[in-house]
């Protein structure tokens, strides 16, 4: 329920974080500091879209108040009519924006990430998709001001890539791309089928949050780290150095690589990168186990192995299993119109965990 007791906790709420962010020392640790700003920024959110709800209801109390009075004459009868019609119209949609700013904020959001495409069932055609893949994600990132460059990459002979690692840097990049881990099918005629005949392939997308240093915990101690040629396809040897860098984080069994770089400082700082990212993840999703809430639940696992969307070349359909989103425009989605799939994946999620949330209130 909301009310005005609501309110004033999240005032006092408000009020401890700025006693507690005004306190010697705390600003020395980065890390409590964006904590409890991050914190105060989301109480304060809730606290002006509650209060905005209060002010709609007190408006609505009001105007029955007044339209229960039989001596009101018919000048205020109208405009008390009015703000009610007024005010009942808008409450469901301020109702709505406090539900969604109680969702607990993903801290990852903001971050840039680390995406990974890898040819899966279907031979060289797979490789081939994964390609039209890298592309279609290339595309969107030219088309709204971010940055791409590739980590590692593993050309496929006929087209393609058997598999791609690339950062994508920018404003709000986990949010928009964090739905695209899983299982991307396509089915199209192949260039090199010559009986015209349908075939199915597909390619696995994986999305990591980029972990900056105070996120992750790397001893030097727990790493191997190993040197190799950089090859490219065919076994064609991209330089005659040892550039190439495979590290190997022992704890965890983590394996990453990098020999898209010419230097090898730079390939181990890639390949560092990616590590980093992979053990954030696996940290988030412990907690998320401990706390039986998954980020991204409502809209998938993020696991590889779950068929997330096909994409059906001879009808021009994208289908989006997830929130069974058919768009009849694949020519446009691959040149990275992507942005109706995203905002549909994300409604989605908020939806469902309002509906977790709703009874949480009070």
């Amino acid at each position: 329920m909301i009310n005005k007791s609501y309110l004033e906790r999240l005032k006092a709420r408000i009020s401890e974080l700025e006693t507690e962010m005004s306190q010697p020392g705390v600003g020395a640790d980065p890390n409590q500091m964006k904590s409890l700003m991050r914190d105060y920024n989301h109480q304060k959110d809730i606290a002006v879209r509650v209060s905005n709800f209060l002010s709609l209801q007190d408006a609505i109390d009001g105007s029955r108040e007044m339209l229960a009075d039989a001596s009101l004459d018919d000048e205020l009868r109208e405009m008390a009519e009015e703000e009610l019609s007024a005010a009942e119209e808008k409450l469901p949609a301020a109702e709505k924006e406090v539900m969604i700013a109680l969702l607990p904020p993903d801290p990852a959001d903001s971050k840039n990430v680390i995406m990974e495409i890898r040819a899966g069932t279907g031979g060289d055609e797979a490789a081939i998709f994964a390609g039209d893949l890298y592309r279609m994600y290339s595309r969107y990132a030219e088309m709204n001001g971010l940055k791409i460059s590739v980590m590692d990459i593993s050309p496929s002979e006929v087209g393609g890539y058997k598999e791609v690692v690339f950062s994508v840097e920018g404003e709000n990049v986990y949010k928009k791309l964090k739905y695209e881990s899983g299982t991307h099918r396509v089915q199209r005629v192949p260039a090199t089928e010559t009986q015209g005949r349908i075939h199915t392939s597909a390619a696995t997308v994986a999305v990591l949050a980029e972990a900056e240093d105070v996120d992750v915990e790397i001893k030097a101690e727990d790493l191997k780290i190993d040197t190799y040629r950089a090859s490219g396809a065919g076994g064609q040897h991209v330089n005659t150095t040892d550039s190439a860098i495979r590290i190997t984080h022992i704890p965890t069994g983590t394996i990453v690589q990098c020999q898209d770089e010419r230097s090898q400082h730079k390939n181990k700082a890639a390949a560092m990168r990616v590590l980093r990212a992979k053990i954030y993840e696996d940290q988030q999703q412990k907690i998320d186990s401990e706390q039986a809430e998954a980020r991204r639940s409502q809209v998938g696992t993020g696991d590889r192995s779950e068929k997330i969307r096909t994409y059906n070349y001879p009808q021009n359909r994208l289908t989006d299993h997830r929130i069974n989103l058919t768009l009849y425009k694949l020519d446009r989605v691959m040149e990275g119109d992507l942005e109706e799939i995203f905002t549909g994946l994300y409604e989605h999620d908020v939806e469902m965990k309002m509906k977790s949330q709703a009874d949480k209130l009070g």
